[in-house]
């Protein structure tokens, strides 16, 4: 099976249901949080397939440093709960590790209780070991580096994308 086929067979077995997904690299650390009202697998395979996201298409995200998904589905919460939700996600995962969102979360007015976490592992776990030998990872992140400067001087130079570079 190629890896393609792998990560169509697992992302088959991520909830569909709506609510907030980390896209995390092959050291289980989260990159970009996201929610999503129309399905999680569906806009986590938009991701990974570059179709309509902004953070694979603005080259803030190497889909070949992806190695886990991490969902956190809510039925049928609303719109305000799912935003706060994520909110409060990705305020604590960018204070460990800056995110790659387009935003910077703001600090939650409370504590929440969070739902049940799904992951699916998108790559084989031989595959991960392999893309984690610094002499295949370190020239990509250095590639990718170098698209993500790039872009924001060509493109979009916002304080954002400026922020760990400074």
């Amino acid at each position: 099976m190629n890896l393609q086929e792998y990560r169509h067979k697992q992302l088959a077995g991520l909830t569909n249901e709506i609510g907030v997904y980390a896209l995390c690299d092959l050291d289980k650390i989260p990159l970009y949080v996201g929610l999503s009202n129309d399905g999680i697998r569906k806009r986590v395979r938009r991701h990974l397939t570059s179709a309509r996201s902004d953070v694979i298409a603005n080259r803030q995200l190497d889909v070949w440093e992806i190695g886990f998904v991490w969902a956190w589905p809510t039925s049928n919460a609303s719109l305000r709960r799912m935003k706060e939700l994520e909110s409060y996600i990705g305020y604590e995962f960018h204070q460990r590790k800056p995110l790659m969102n387009g935003t910077i979360f703001e600090r939650p007015v409370r504590t929440l209780r969070l739902p049940k976490m799904q992951e699916v592992v998108i790559l084989p776990l031989e595959e991960i070991e392999k893309r984690k030998d610094p002499l295949l990872r370190l020239p990509r992140q250095a590639a990718q580096f170098n698209n993500l400067f790039s872009h924001i001087l060509e493109v979009n130079d916002t304080h954002f994308l400026r922020r760990d570079y400074q």
